[in-house]
């Protein structure tokens, strides 16, 4: 992977913050729905919002979506999730999904080099 995955990842905050304010301006209760079902979702509860955050990441994974990992890898990160904590979640998608869990993992170690976490 060539591409910065620190300019991706910028972007696809950018973009989300757009995306955002236009929802919010054209449809303000789905806006609030939604924004109340992610908080509700990623709250502490008897799972910390750090597991909440590696489980969306192994999920993330498995579904390859670009944007996801992202926001998910600096998401768990935020909430103190540790390389070790992130390589398992790596190790469990590619138990479950192979050699196309490892191509996607890739886009995580770049992004946690690009990070100084490496």
């Amino acid at each position: 992977m060539s591409e910065s995955q620190t300019i991706l990842n910028e972007n696809r905050k950018k973009q989300l913050g757009l995306l955002g304010d236009a929802m919010s301006a054209e449809m303000p209760e789905l806006s609030a729905a939604m924004g109340q079902t992610w908080r509700a979702a990623y709250a502490e509860g008897t799972l910390s919002t750090k597991v909440k955050r590696l489980m969306a990441l192994g999920i993330a994974l498995g579904s390859g979506c670009r944007n996801c990992v992202l926001a998910q890898t600096e998401l768990a990160l935020d909430e103190g999730a540790t390389k070790r904590e992130i390589l398992e979640t790596i190790a469990v998608v590619v138990s479950m999904r192979g050699t196309t869990g490892i191509a996607e993992s890739l886009r995580v170690v770049q992004l946690l080099d690009e990070k100084g976490v490496w």
